[in-house]
């Protein structure tokens, strides 16, 4: 990440000769001239700084590297020599190319001999680090084994004092127990007694029963002689009463005989009617008699069979009730034999208890005289654990010494590592100036998770990344088939772990230089389906998942409110274009932006012609292009959203959702100070490219087969203008396509440049990666202007260009 020093304009040297006197190069003043030190750790006299200047100046690659190895380790810097170092500003004369190379290659050295002290210098820190690590570890181990030792210790006295209250407490229910058995014999020596006389009384009543109830079974047994003749007469009875049924029946079949006669007679005896009537009815009368008796007879017979009944049910009561009395009766005895034997044994078992009581009250007296024994030894225990006490308090007054020495060394190794955290800042600011100078464009680089659809756990990993000091943060390395690997390093490369803050966190202070004056432009390159939407975009709607843009545009917006506190305010244009099959779309016109404040939108008017100029002083800007006026993030949000909508986008081979366009956004930046009447012109200009990807894999086409021959040939035009960079041609073909004309400021002109380049770990795509890499090497290794900020007195013009 870049230091925020970068972007400050270079002051004016600390150390500069005069300009009548145009001395000979060798002979200018060196920093810490004359300044001798002697290092504590290696006890050996140091080369003065200045002697390491007086040196040649300008001389090969190969000597310039060994000199500097043989030197870093012999010279030290201040504080003071660093910032002016840092703060050092070559002259000459105006033409004077050589005698300017001679100094920067002078300058360049005294820098790697700088950067090279403070990696030894790190180095130094980190041994010391570790050595106070160890030491505060040993410490930790010997405090923590003091206080187990304590612990333990108090645990045994612990437990022989339990001990102890355990053994005076049996001695205590054995006591008690023993008293109690005593009063319990005495209670059942009283029960028995008690028993026994009760026992008697009970054989007497038993006694008295036993005639009563011989009584009652004679009685029983007459009762049933009185039934059982009963029963007889009864039968007897039942008998003649069927013998008159049958009498009355052979009647009634003769009385029927006669009534047929008399029908059969009826003609002939008619005088003989009434009287025949007469008889008939007196004989019905006497049958419905004969029934009555009958029916009254059954009644009686059923009466007296539940009489037999009843009398049987209480005959076997009675039985019952006798032979109930007989087993009391043998119970009774039985009891009455026991008790008598029972009494017999409680008085031997009396005199036996009396012997035991005798014996229980000599083993009391003994056991309470061993009682005052152990009185005597608790009280001692007590002693002891008192002076116990006293040791353990010596031991955790020790041991609060140990936690003393711990902090003092926690405190020495915070020290240290805030040593190292300014050391680690002045090494990355060091790091920034070279680059300046230089003029390189950033590369960082960004590996994306491996996804289920990819074949996750199935196959070798290709992507493999370098845990060596130098290489650590910055290297990867590429596996193909075969075994054989690529490596490459950049400024900074992110795993799949990394999380969008933590790309954010890198590019910040990059984004911070348009609110201070400079361009930046900062472009995603890399295949289809790499990553590269989601590293720019994200997802809004998930905080923690949102891209560069939006993060970046919150940080812009926060910074410019509290600034103004220093006076400053800040006017924001936003625009947002794609470039699709060599064509710019402008994203915010008035037909797809149903919503806006239109009173706020420029160049709106149907049949634009959007082309690209460049004005004298090296700013671009798109003509016919809509601006709108932007005041917070939530306009923002609301712009993005909508060229999201109308972004041309694809499904391909390679990926569902494929940006078939450039994607161009860019924020201008006009900021005045009120006091100081100063103005800043700055421009943040975020660039999703869309994917590289080749025909036999994508299986593209129709409509999807152009676009993927345009965004091929546009991005081959831009590998074109990166080797002719690279090669410092006299012509740069920026001309060739849209996307390199947009981007010529960024390429070759005044801005601070970063390119993401985004890699698929599939193993699939391990050929598109490489050649992903090889660009991006190749864009690292090029030379651009240094940047330079945009700074006036006053405004002059509003308009901004596209930067």
């Amino acid at each position: 990440m870049a230091s925020r020093n970068q972007n400050r304009p270079p002051r004016s040297p600390l150390f500069k000769k005069d300009s009548a006197d145009e001395a000979p190069l060798d002979k200018r003043r060196k920093i810490g001239t004359g300044r001798v030190v002697v290092p504590a750790r290696t006890g050996r006299v140091r080369q003065p700084f200045a002697a390491a200047n007086n040196r040649q100046d300008v001389v090969a690659t190969g000597d310039m590297a060994s000199t500097e190895s043989s030197e870093c380790g012999s010279v030290e810097f201040t504080k003071e020599e660093v910032e002016a170092l840092l703060n050092e500003k070559t002259k000459g004369k105006k033409f004077d190319t050589k005698g300017k190379m001679e100094q920067m290659n002078d300058y360049i050295k005294r820098l790697r001999l700088c950067i090279k002290w403070f990696q030894e210098l790190e180095k130094s820190f980190l041994l010391e680090q570790e050595k106070l690590r160890n030491s505060l570890e040993s410490a930790e181990r010997k405090c923590t084994e003091t206080e187990v030792q304590m612990k333990n210790k108090e645990e045994e006295f612990n437990a022989t004092v339990v001990e102890l209250r355990e053994q005076n407490a049996s001695l205590q229910e054995k006591f008690a127990k023993e008293e109690s058995d005593k009063l319990d014999a005495i209670e059942c020596h009283r029960r028995e007694s008690e028993a026994r006389v009760v026992a008697e009384k009970l054989q007497a009543s038993v006694s008295a029963e036993l005639e009563k109830t011989q009584q009652e079974k004679q009685s029983a047994t007459q009762r049933v002689t009185t039934l059982n003749d009963m029963y007889k007469r009864l039968q007897e009875y039942n008998t003649s009463l069927q013998q008159y049924n049958s009498k009355l029946q052979t009647e009634l079949a003769t009385a029927n005989d006669s009534l047929k006669r008399v029908e059969k007679e009826k003609l002939a005896i008619v005088e003989n009617l009434s009287t025949l009537r007469g008889h008939y009815n007196s004989l019905q009368d006497q049958l419905t008699s004969s029934r009555a008796s009958q029916d009254e007879a059954v009644k009686q017979k059923e009466a007296l069979v539940n009489d037999v009944a009843c009398l049987r049910g209480e005959l076997q009561q009675v039985r019952d009730d006798r032979d109930r009395q007989l087993i009391q009766v043998q119970m009774l005895t039985t009891e009455a034999l026991k008790y008598k034997e029972s009494t017999g044994k409680s008085f031997a078992e009396l005199d036996i208890l009396t012997i035991k009581s005798n014996a229980l009250e000599e083993t009391c007296s003994s056991q309470r005289e061993q009682l005052r024994i152990l009185q005597h030894q608790l009280a001692a225990a007590n002693e002891k654990l008192k002076m116990t006490d006293l040791s353990a308090s010596e031991t955790r007054a020790e041991f609060e010494e140990q936690k003393r020495i711990v902090r003092e060394l926690q405190d020495r190794l915070v020290d240290a590592e805030l040593q190292i955290s300014e050391g680690e800042k002045l090494r990355k600011k060091l790091h920034n100036t070279i680059l300046e100078l230089k003029g390189n464009i950033r590369v960082f680089c960004r590996v994306r998770p491996l996804l289920r659809d990819d074949g996750a756990g199935t196959e070798t990993t290709v992507i493999s990344y370098p845990t060596s000091t130098e290489a650590l943060g910055r290297g990867i390395d590429l596996i193909q088939s075969g075994g054989q690997k690529y490596p490459f390093t950049f400024d900074k490369v992110f795993t799949h772990e990394a999380s969008q803050q933590d790309v954010f966190i890198e590019i910040s202070q990059l984004v911070q230089s348009a609110l201070d004056g400079y361009k930046v432009c900062i472009f995603a390159y890399g295949q289809t389906g790499s990553g590269k939407t989601y590293t720019m975009m994200g997802r809004p709607e998930a905080p923690e998942q949102k891209g560069l843009i939006p993060r970046s545009l919150e940080q812009i917006f926060q910074i410019s409110q509290s600034l103004s506190s220093q006076g400053w305010k800040y006017k924001m244009q936003a625009s947002m274009l794609e470039i699709y099959n060599e064509t710019i779309r402008d994203l915010l016109t008035i037909n797809r932006s149903s919503g806006l404040d239109m009173t706020r939108i420029e160049n709106a008017a149907p049949g634009k012609q959007y082309s690209i100029k460049h004005d004298a002083n090296g700013n671009t800007y798109v003509s016919d292009l809509t601006i709108v006026d932007v005041c917070s993030i939530k306009e923002i949000s609301s712009l993005l959203h909508q060229a999201a909508q109308s972004r041309s986008v694809g499904k391909t081979q390679m990926n569902e959702q494929s940006s078939r366009s450039h994607f161009v956004f860019t924020l201008r930046i006009s900021g005045v100070n009120e006091s100081t009447e100063q103005q800043v012109q700055g421009v943040l200009n975020l660039i999703d490219l869309a994917g590289s990807e080749r025909l036999s894999k994508s299986e593209s086409t129709g409509d999807r087969l152009k676009e993927t021959q345009a965004i091929n040939k546009s991005l081959s035009s831009l590998s074109d203008v990166i080797f002719a960079l690279a090669k410092k041609d006299d012509h740069v073909p920026f001309r060739n396509s849209k996307l390199t004309y947009l981007l010529q400021p960024c390429l070759g002109g005044d801005s601070k440049t970063l390119m993401f380049v985004n890699i698929s770990p599939e193993p699939s795509s391990v050929g598109e990666s490489l050649c992903s890499l090889r660009f991006a090497a190749r864009v690292n290794a090029c030379e651009i202007g240094i940047p330079r900020r945009q700074m006036t007195a006053r405004p002059s013009d509003s308009r901004l260009s596209y930067g």
